[in-house]
């Protein structure tokens, strides 16, 4: 059966994710002077100003202002009449709301007694998901992993000066075509890039093809009813928050795994892992990704739902789409038994009070080897449970 899937992704430049990597900009710096800070940074930019309002309980102490500056820059928001490193910055940032504070620094089940691991309760209600297939060798879904390869090939060749007529903002889709459930060719490509005024349209759709497209999608998925949409506008000299505005966590989709799975959502960047809504998607992805790893399943959808103040998850859900070698009930158990998913055993189990989220604030979160929720250092050990089937 012939059907299509589409993903997108998004530049580092676009406005969004300018957002985005401010607040997880701003986290680092945090977590570096203080591992336990409790941060739920978010901002909005809008032409020449940028509103950066949150809750941060810490002891560091960041400049935040320079902080965003400092990320602009290196975005490279810096050039023309319209330089968004120099514009206004209102900031509006105060203490995590103690009622929150009650639940997530001691848990009802620590409140009754528990073990360590109940020390922390979930920084808030909410349903997080997992995915993982077997359609590429990072256990993600092909769309997605092309958009993300497009919108990076397309920052490379800008950064590294291809195209030097490119400006930060840009956005990329594809579309894949399936025969069943196996993908089979690209039919559709559409790349959105800010440029220069001197380029024609002419040349940047010869040059997107041949050093953007032809980096980032392997020729076999390629043909001759590919279609190509370049600057489908006829042009985008306008770009980042001077054309549109932005706003953390407004490309949740995009983060994750490009619309295939469900999203609770609940975005990322920005947020300590104290906040189910970023540490429970990471693990939901850890083990979705072992488990499939490991045999148990060719693809995998897991939900993981939380209580406020309360450490132990309220539900686990499984879905292997008729693809797993055990019941889906069966490897829900089995998920509970091997997974501690409170959010200290979490926390410890990924190294999640470290500064290393502001990489992930652009080209997705998930199905990238350099960070710890992508180890697949449990498969071996859920293959135990192949032989008891």
């Amino acid at each position: 059966m012939k059907r299509f899937f589409t993903s997108e992704s998004v530049t580092e430049g676009h406005p969004d994710k300018v957002c985005d990597r401010i607040a997880d900009g701003i986290l680092d710096e945090l977590l570096k002077q203080d591992e336990n800070t409790r941060a739920a940074v978010e901002c909005c930019a809008a032409y020449d100003t940028l509103f950066i309002t949150g809750e941060v309980t810490s002891a560091a102490r960041v400049d935040y202002k320079a902080v965003a500056r400092d990320v602009i820059r290196k975005i490279g928001y810096d050039f023309g009449n319209f330089a968004f490193d120099r514009c206004e910055i209102i900031e509006k940032i105060h203490g995590q709301s103690p009622d929150i504070a009650l639940g997530v620094d001691s848990s009802l089940e620590n409140k009754a007694g528990g073990d360590s691991f109940d020390l922390i309760g979930a920084g808030d209600q909410g349903l997080m998901f997992g995915y993982a297939c077997r359609e590429t060798e990072e256990l993600m879904p092909l769309p997605i992993v092309l958009a993300h390869r497009l919108a990076r090939a397309l920052t490379a060749a800008r950064k590294e000066g291809t195209l030097s007529y490119l400006r930060p903002d840009g956005k990329t889709q594809v579309t894949v075509e399936y025969d069943g459930k196996k993908p089979v060719r690209v039919d559709t490509v559409v790349v959105s890039a800010q440029h220069a005024e001197h380029a024609s349209q002419e040349q940047i759709a010869d040059d997107i093809k041949k050093f953007v497209i032809g980096n980032a999608v392997p020729a076999e998925y390629l043909d001759r009813n590919t279609k190509y949409l370049i600057n489908p506008t006829g042009r985008f000299l306008i770009g980042g928050p001077e054309g549109d505005s932005g706003l953390t966590g407004r490309k949740i989709v995009v983060d994750t795994y490009g619309g295939r799975c469900a999203h609770g959502g609940g975005s990322f960047s920005g947020k300590d892992p104290t906040k189910v809504d970023r540490s429970a998607s990471y693990m939901a992805r850890y083990l979705c990704k072992n488990v499939v790893a490991a045999g148990l399943a060719d693809e995998i959808e897991v939900q993981i739902a939380y209580a406020i103040g309360v450490a132990r998850p309220v539900s686990v859900f499984v879905d292997t789409f008729g693809t797993g070698a055990l019941d889906d009930d069966k490897i829900a158990e089995i998920i509970q038994k091997e997974f501690d998913l409170r959010p200290t055993a979490i926390i410890q189990t990924l190294g999640l009070r470290r500064p290393i989220y502001a990489e992930t604030a652009a080209y997705g979160h998930l199905g990238r080897e350099e960070f710890p929720w992508e180890r697949l250092d449990r498969a071996e050990t859920l293959k135990k449970y192949l032989k008891k089937a």
